[in-house]
């Protein structure tokens, strides 16, 4: 096992005890599917005994009896949300957040084709009137972590109806041509009833019908997919993410109506994530959002976000102070950094921070002298524009 193999293994490792101990039965579960598609090839016995695992134990716990088919397991019209027949689980997992959920931080070219979404679905009868139907499905295809959920939510929220996620670790059957029956159940109730529906990982049902890895049955359900977004009703809004756009089948790409591509947050919006992390505690590193900006350069949402709780965590407990943090910050940055990256680090960390060149040449390695002689080269311009103006 290579050492990029044994990170990935203690990672997974990791998240599986983490959900477990904070008791997200659902969530482990549906971690423990993805082990099962991601190991099927390399390794298939691993890959095999925990789809067993996932078969054969049924979830317990609180949350598990919350979504057990029950009579208050409604929408507001009254109906049942679809269960699969083995485990009585729901199908679906809803969302009802109101108008004031807050709006996800989007690039302009992610925030301009979104806004276009919901002013079409807002004004459905102006375009029917026109002979004209509104968006009805969009996929959004980025890493983890940018954002691709949570803007889901809040695009539901703005348009006053629920958010439906398809739950893939019950809608996927050992029984087969369940899984099927499953998903029609599931995508019918969506289409009847006024929401958005949500398939995450979308990659993980419909493959490309050519890969061999997988069972007739997984093919199978891409022909279910194709026919439903085809058929999906202007009334109703579908939305698909996915991790890994190039294992989706091409046909299911021309049936969406927008794609939209969540890429890794700019500068500017890495600094307005920052600021809004930092929540009350922004005073407290406001002198340092330059260096957190750089610092957390070309990482997700959620990896910032957890960072900066962290540091307000140890805050709060007396664990370090403001600067002790962003030093320490910078010691793991640097280590990660190009010579070229480096120096321009190096630089504004002097520039600022009140950490002297000794500390900053611990940290990142450039010379005291490289970081005055770049920082002279930075201030020249700025001096004989100075004296330009006085002379002017």
């Amino acid at each position: 096992m290579t050492t990029e193999e044994l990170t990935k293994v203690k990672s997974d490792l990791a998240q599986v005890a983490r959900l477990a101990l904070s008791e997200k039965t659902d969530d482990v579960r549906l971690f423990v599917a993805r082990l099962v598609r991601q190991y099927r090839n390399s390794e298939p016995s691993l890959a095999e005994q925990l789809d067993n695992y996932l078969r054969t134990i049924a979830p317990s716990g609180s949350s598990a009896f919350m979504r057990r088919e029950n009579p208050s397991t409604k929408t507001e019209g009254g109906a049942h949300v679809p269960v699969d027949d083995e485990s009585r689980l729901s199908l679906l997992k809803i969302f009802n957040d109101g108008p004031d959920y807050p709006a996800p931080l989007l690039a302009t070219s992610v925030a301009d084709p979104l806004a276009q979404l919901i002013k079409e679905r807002k004004q459905i009868k102006k375009l029917a009137a026109l002979g004209l139907h509104p968006t009805k499905s969009s996929v959004f295809v980025g890493a983890p972590g940018v954002g691709k959920t949570i803007t889901a939510r809040w695009i539901a929220a703005q348009l006053g109806v629920p958010l439906f996620v398809l739950d893939l670790t019950t809608v996927m059957s050992s029984l087969l041509g369940k899984s099927g029956a499953n998903i029609r159940a599931a995508l019918d109730y969506a289409k009847r009833t006024p929401s958005v529906l949500f398939l995450d990982e979308i990659d993980a049902i419909a493959k490309r019908r050519s890969d061999e890895s997988d069972i007739g049955e997984l093919k199978r359900l891409v022909t279910v997919i194709l026919q439903e977004v085809d058929e999906w009703p202007s009334t109703g809004l579908l939305l698909a993410a996915t991790n890994h756009p190039e294992l989706i089948d091409p046909a299911l790409w021309r049936r969406f109506d927008l794609i939209v591509e969540f890429k890794s947050p700019d500068a500017q919006t890495v600094e307005i994530a920052i600021r809004r992390f930092l929540g009350p505690d922004l005073h407290k590193f406001e002198k340092w959002i330059e260096i957190l900006s750089y610092a957390f350069q070309n990482q997700s949402f959620s990896d910032i976000e957890r960072e900066i709780q962290r540091f307000r965590r140890t805050l709060a407990l007396g664990g370090g102070s403001p600067q002790k943090l962003i030093e320490d910050l910078a010691r793991q940055k640097a280590a990660a950094l190009g010579r070229a990256e480096l120096i321009e680090f190096a630089v504004l960390l002097d520039s600022q921070t009140s950490l002297s060149q000794r500390a900053i040449h611990e940290i990142t390695g450039v010379s005291r002298d490289t970081i005055r002689k770049h920082r002279k080269a930075e201030t020249a311009p700025a001096k004989r524009a100075s004296r330009t103006r006085t002379t002017a």
